[in-house]
């Protein structure tokens, strides 16, 4: 009786340690394509405004600078269009993120409700015997 509890143990818990390893790599992957994104984008807006910092160095008259008013806004512009589609596929790798999570506890659960309900079956079939 003992051996087949201490089996039953061992058994749960080595499938709830494996679903926590899964949960833990789908989070770090997660985190790791978020982490890529936002340095992908930080280097595109560095680059861009490192380049109007240049041109800016080298404005010389006012329709030099009147040029560099125009470039500012649509740089601004620029930079605010991309952070809004980066957050956008952050929040898209987010809910594929939140939903894989979702499944694998709906299996933990679905999984914990057959260990339970297999050994009563089991007794029941005995009893009718």
């Amino acid at each position: 009786m003992t051996n087949q509890f201490n089996n039953q143990i061992f058994a749960f818990t080595k499938q709830l340690t494996d679903n926590a390893f899964k949960a833990q790599s789908l989070a770090l992957k997660s985190l790791e394509s978020v982490a890529e994104l936002q340095l992908k984008t930080l280097e595109q807006q560095a680059n861009v405004s490192a380049e109007f910092l240049a041109e800016a160095m080298e404005a010389r008259d006012v329709d030099a600078l009147r040029g560099l008013w125009e470039k500012g806004a649509n740089l601004n512009r620029d930079n605010a269009e991309r952070t809004v589609a980066v957050s956008q596929e952050i929040i898209a790798i987010t809910q594929k993120t939140a939903e894989s999570l979702g499944a694998l506890v709906q299996e933990q659960r679905q999984a914990a409700n057959d260990a339970v309900t297999a050994p009563v079956v089991g007794v029941k079939k005995a009893a009718a015997k």
